[in-house]
């Protein structure tokens, strides 16, 4: 045996170690991994906001939100995050997480009535990686 690393590894391993993993986790779980994506697009169909997500396990995780400099602090990001929320209660996801740097948005997800569960210092030297979670059991009551 030898141990091989690698920062170039071919697709065909990496694919292999993944599907091993996840056939472990079948036991255990059920196979509902959905995407979840949200755009908001203007006049010419350019997208100026978005918003990717998964759903599975009764999870909504939040993986990235992003709104064009030139459409910022008008909503934006508050609507997209709703419209997941929404989607997610409708799935039958009871919570949410994500994770945002210090110089990002932890702020603007703890108006949104996200709580902070979790925190790694020293990104880059000097930021903060910070976890949050949300219940979403109002929602999926009103989606019942």
């Amino acid at each position: 045996m030898r141990i091989e690393l690698t920062d170039k590894p071919d697709s065909h391993d990496e694919a292999f170690v993944i599907a091993q993993t996840r056939a472990f986790n079948a036991a255990f779980t059920r196979d509902d991994v959905r995407p979840l994506c949200v755009f908001i697009r203007d006049g010419k169909e350019r997208i100026v906001g978005g918003l990717t997500a998964k759903t599975y396990w009764e999870y909504l995780e939040i993986q990235f939100l992003w709104v064009d400099e030139s459409h910022r602090a008008i909503g934006l990001a508050s609507d997209l995050m709703a419209t997941a929320e929404k989607e997610a209660a409708k799935r039958g996801c009871k919570h949410v997480f994500l994770d945002t740097l210090s110089f990002q948005a932890p702020g603007f997800y703890e108006r949104l009535g996200y709580s902070e569960f979790g925190r790694l210092e020293g990104f880059s030297g000097r930021h903060d990686r910070h976890f949050l979670h949300k219940s979403l059991e109002q929602l999926a009551d009103v989606q019942r």
